[in-house]
Parts: structure tokens; C-alpha cells; sequence
């Protein structure tokens, strides 16, 4: 079988290390260099001649995260690796998928074709702000979904009295998959803004009344959304509120909002890293869901075998 060799970019190294701990390996030789005018060179220091080559980076702040990740896939184009994943944990700009208003550019697009002229020929990511974004890429694309790991989290618990919540219309789908899963009900909270970050209204649609209810969201940002809705959902009669939230972006107030909060807790992955301390936010672990991805790919197996209930009891362990 061709050798596989997996390497990290500065700003995920702390995930790519687990990572590769649970592939079995250790990560590749790859050195950054950085010049007084701000560019950057990458030097890989090993040979990837042939081999099956894994790249893990976020592409969360600052863009150096993508132009790292851009520069070293180049690199290794350029040194005749036989097949190249870029691993993005965190997919930046997902959320600027189409144009909203005139003028504006479609960022998740414009990343897609860079990877692609780089010379991606996989895309391996984890809970895409809209499943649409796929197919702006014209190579292949696994989609992991948290639900792989938050799921084993929850069923560690008593569900009877939980219900899910959406805390926007936009992520339904994604609290419809928990609550069809638990066997439980659904609740939406309707915002409406009138910018980015700030939410100007919210309403419940749905009875909360002596539930405990969860948040599911796929990023948090500025928390703004997931503390408003669960001030209101506490207005409207719920005994408690939690979040899960994929990726914590954790932005501007964060933090001081989670605090402040009516949340009991908010459980995140680590596909991008906590950048202070917050007692009411739990980090899981993502790596072991990645290198199983990682082997399944270099394995010619499929992907969404990691999702079916046999597996996600394996990542349990």
C-alpha cells in the first residue's frame, strides 16, 4: 500500500499531534519561514514522492492559516506527491456561501478554487456552515459531521426530559437530525437582524415549558444569537439551557456573553483553539473521528461508515 505521511500547519498543531497519535504516526517535517516583510515559504523536509499526503490546517483567523496551507500543498505538488488531502477542520468564510446583497463576494468559492489551483485532490472537513458548499469544489469532498461525537457525549446522559432547539431557522436541519436521533422534540428560534453579529428579535416557535433544552449550532461566533435565544427560551419556561456548537470561533464579547449567560454549559469541538478559559464551556475531543477518516481515505473505505452506530461507539472509547 502507498506510504502515508500527514503534516500540520502552525495554526492546528495542537489538533494534527492528536491526530497523528491516533493515525499511529508521527507528523511530517514541514518548516515555515517568515520574512521581515511579512511573506512566508514552506520547506517540506521530507520526501512525498508518490505518497499519499495529508495536509491538516483551520483556516479560522488570521489568513496567514490560509496561505500556509495554500503554500504547502503547492509545495508538494511541486515535489511530486502521488495524492493530496487538504484536512480543514474549521472551513473558514463558509459563511459568505452566496451573494446576499450586491457587490459582495462569495468567499467560500473563492477558497474552494484556491485549494483546487494549489493542487488539492481531496477536500476533508467537518460540519460546513451549508452542505451546499460541496459542491463548489470540482474534486472530492468528505463531509464529517460532530453529530459522530456529540451524540456519544449525550448518550452518556438522561435525554428523557431534553428537547432540541435551532437558535436560527438556518441550522433546523441540524437540530432535527439530534432530535429525531433522541426520539425528542424540536423547538426553533426565529431571529431577525438588522447587520452582521446583532440580533434586533428573536421568537420561539415551540413549547419549552419544564424542559431542559439544547442549542445546536454548528459555530458560535460572537454568542450574540446562542444568548439571546437562551434568555428567551428561559422567558419561555425551560428548566435549563445548554449548547453544542462545532466550532468555536468565539469572537469580539464572547466569552463575557457565555459568562453573563443563561447557559448552564456549551460543549464545543477543538477544531479551532479556545483562546482564553471559560467555565461553562466543555471542549471535546476531534481527533480521533479525524484519523479514522484519515485511514479510511488512505484505505479506499467509506467515510460514512464512521457515522453509523457501530463506529460512533468505536470513537466512544
Amino acid at each position: 500500500m502507498i506510504e502515508t505521511i500527514i503534516f500540520s500547519g502552525t495554526g492546528t498543531r495542537y489538533l494534527s499531534e492528536k491526530i497523528a497519535d491516533y493515525y499511529g504516526q508521527s507528523l511530517g517535517k514541514v518548516v515555515l519561514q517568515r520574512f521581515s516583510d511579512g511573506e512566508m515559504q514552506t520547506n517540506i523536509q521530507e520526501s512525498v514522492r508518490g505518497k499519499y499526503v495529508f495536509f491538516i490546517q483551520s483556516t479560522f483567523a488570521p489568513s496567514d492559516n490560509i496561505m500556509e496551507l495554500l503554500l504547502m500543498i503547492d509545495a508538494a505538488k511541486r515535489a511530486s506527491a502521488g495524492y493530496i488531502t487538504a484536512v480543514i477542520p474549521y472551513f473558514g468564510y463558509a459563511r459568505q456561501d452566496r451573494k446576499d446583497r450586491p457587490r459582495v463576494a462569495i468567499g467560500a468559492k473563492l477558497l474552494a478554487n484556491l485549494l483546487i489551483a494549489a493542487g488539492a485532490d481531496r477536500i476533508m472537513t467537518m460540519d460546513l456552515h451549508a452542505d451546499q458548499i460541496q459542491g463548489f469544489f470540482d474534486i472530492p469532498v468528505d463531509h464529517l459531521k460532530s453529530e459522530a461525537i456529540f451524540f456519544n457525549h449525550l448518550e452518556k446522559e438522561d435525554t428523557s426530559n431534553v428537547i432540541f432547539a435551532s437558535p436560527d431557522v438556518g441550522s433546523t436541519k441540524r437540530a432535527r437530525a439530534y432530535a429525531q436521533h433522541f426520539g425528542t422534540g424540536l423547538v426553533i428560534c426565529d431571529k431577525y437582524r438588522k447587520k452582521a453579529n446583532e440580533v434586533a428579535e428573536m421568537t420561539v416557535i415551540g413549547d419549552v415549558t419544564g424542559k431542559d433544552v439544547i442549542l445546536v449550532d454548528d459555530i458560535v461566533d460572537t454568542a450574540g444569537t446562542l444568548c439571546r435565544a437562551a434568555q428567551i427560551l428561559i422567558q419561555e419556561g425551560a428548566k435549563s439551557v445548554r449548547a453544542f456548537c462545532t466550532h468555536p470561533v468565539l469572537s469580539g464579547p464572547a466569552y463575557q456573553r457565555i459568562e453573563e449567560s443563561e447557559l448552564t454549559e456549551m460543549v464545543v469541538t477543538d477544531t479551532i483553539p479556545l483562546k482564553q478559559t471559560c467555565s461553562k464551556i466543555k471542549v471535546v475531543p476531534a481527533a480521533k473521528l479525524f484519523s479514522r477518516a484519515i485511514r479510511n481515505v488512505h484505505e479506499y473505505r467509506s467515510i460514512s461508515a464512521l457515522f453509523v452506530e457501530k463506529n460512533k461507539s468505536e470513537l466512544a472509547k
